[in-house]
């Protein structure tokens, strides 16, 4: 086996590879003669089929196989010897395309090189961390917005019109075509004005109603929708209002605090000081972490893979558009060619994410299973009912548990970056520490 270097720009490098005739033979010899030992052929005891029979029979499939095999092991060879670490997937084509039975085998190799990163010194980076107390006044607050979603309603005054808010409770009877139809009745319904709990445009035509009123709710049922024989169609509700209420906020009281679950009100504050204390931290390490990454994108300084930049800003730019067309749920779009901006942010996300990773592997970080599982956990929160499907998709998508892995292995490097900083400490408000969150959004 023959490697002849091609090139070696930057972080591009490009191989010849031979592989000699004989070489391929013999492979295919080896492959055959270990097939040998467990096959049967008529005539023949098992185990001594001829060699030349054999490769009469099999030999083109097993040579197919030989060859894979031996550009494999010759790749996995350059890389041992090198020390080059592909960025993408390296291009491998043979080069000689006549190539037949007997001839030496040519490939080319070509792929971008990780870079070396260099080393940091993270005692010397200066961090500030903002410290924000938990006050009586944010506790307070906190208590009354809970008191506001756990409203009461009490019955307004007979002829008061109903506002967006109120609670109108309702006898409705549906129909589809004159035809009412399953599911589309019911009596002394109590609904939420603007909690869109019905079908869309059916809470708005009731706001102004009056205890009394009988009103015709013309709606169409989303294409969507899960009744089948409903999706699409167009339908009339005729609702009868027998009460408007106005939404009261729950006293603040050891009631209330039940209602959350906690024995009472202390119980409840304690919860809330806690929660809002994790909030605050959280806050203060995200404004820290951005810090500290503006900071090493200062002072680390190395050449980037051109095919990571490039995907990068892609997706980027890819991300960016349907926020801006959320309406457009296809990729049956233009493409959309990454700005000098994109370009930029791409750099910086790719030189981040190599610095952390090569720290992370020199220092030999890892994410655990039981840290991996508390993840999995948690995002199975979000599927309320199919719990079990996450968890079977998570286990057979190495890919998706690799998007699970890879933020917990980010903060694991970051923390420990930030053990060595020197960080300082500074006191702030609630305000200000919203601010400074505020001004992220805004960079």
């Amino acid at each position: 086996m023959q490697v002849t270097e091609t090139k070696n720009e930057g972080l591009e490098r490009g191989y010849n590879i031979t592989v000699s005739a004989s070489e391929l033979e013999t492979k295919v010899n080896e492959k055959l003669e270990a097939a040998r030992a467990d096959f049967q052929m008529k005539g023949f005891r098992k185990g001594h089929a001829p060699l030349a029979l054999m490769k009469k029979m099999f030999g083109k499939s097993v040579l197919g196989e030989a060859m894979q095999e031996t550009i494999d092991a010759a790749m996995q060879d350059h890389f041992e010897k090198s020390g080059d670490r592909p960025a993408v997937q390296p291009d491998v084509k043979m080069t000689n395309e006549d190539w037949k039975e007997g001839d030496d085998l040519e490939v080319s190799l070509e792929y971008e090189t990780l870079p070396e990163v260099p080393e940091a010194d993270f005692g010397k980076l200066k961090l500030e961390k903002l410290v924000a107390e938990v006050d009586d006044a944010s506790v307070t607050e906190a208590l009354e917005n809970l008191a506001k979603s756990a409203n009461n309603f009490s019955k307004r005054k007979k002829g008061s019109k109903a506002k967006e808010g109120d609670q109108v409770v309702i006898n409705f009877l549906g129909k589809v075509d004159g035809v009412a139809f399953e599911g589309g009745a019911a009596d002394d319904y109590p609904l939420v004005l603007g909690s869109n709990s019905f079908i869309p445009g059916f809470e708005a035509q009731l706001i102004g109603a009056k205890e009394g009123d009988e009103v015709e709710v013309n709606v169409t049922f989303p294409e969507n929708y899960g009744a089948a024989n409903l999706a699409g169609k167009d339908a009339v509700f005729t609702c009868n209002v027998n009460e408007v209420k106005e939404p009261k906020p729950a006293e603040i009281d050891d009631e209330l605090a039940k209602k959350f679950g906690a024995e009472d009100l202390a119980a409840l504050k304690g919860q809330i000081e806690e929660r809002l204390a994790t909030e605050y931290e959280n806050a203060s390490r995200i404004v820290m972490k951005r810090a500290l990454m503006d900071e090493l994108d200062k002072i680390v300084k190395f050449d980037l893979p051109p095919s990571l930049v490039k995907a990068e800003a892609e997706q980027i730019a890819h991300q960016l558009w349907h926020e801006d067309h959320p309406d457009h749920h296809g990729h049956d779009h233009d493409k959309i060619e990454p700005t000098k901006e994109q370009n930029e942010l791409a750099e910086r996300r790719v030189r981040l994410g190599l610095l952390l990773a090569e720290v992370g592997n020199t220092q030999k970080i890892e994410v655990t299973d039981q840290e991996l599982q508390q993840a999995m956990f948690q995002q199975a929160s979000q599927y309320p009912g199919q719990e079990r499907q996450y968890f079977e998709f998570i286990q057979k998508n190495p890919q998706a548990q690799q998007q699970l892995r890879a933020p917990i292995f980010e903060d694991k490097v970051v923390n420990y970056i930030f053990e060595l900083a020197q960080v300082k400490e500074k006191k702030v408000t609630k305000a200000q520490l919203e601010k400074a969150i505020e001004d992220l959004d805004n960079e």
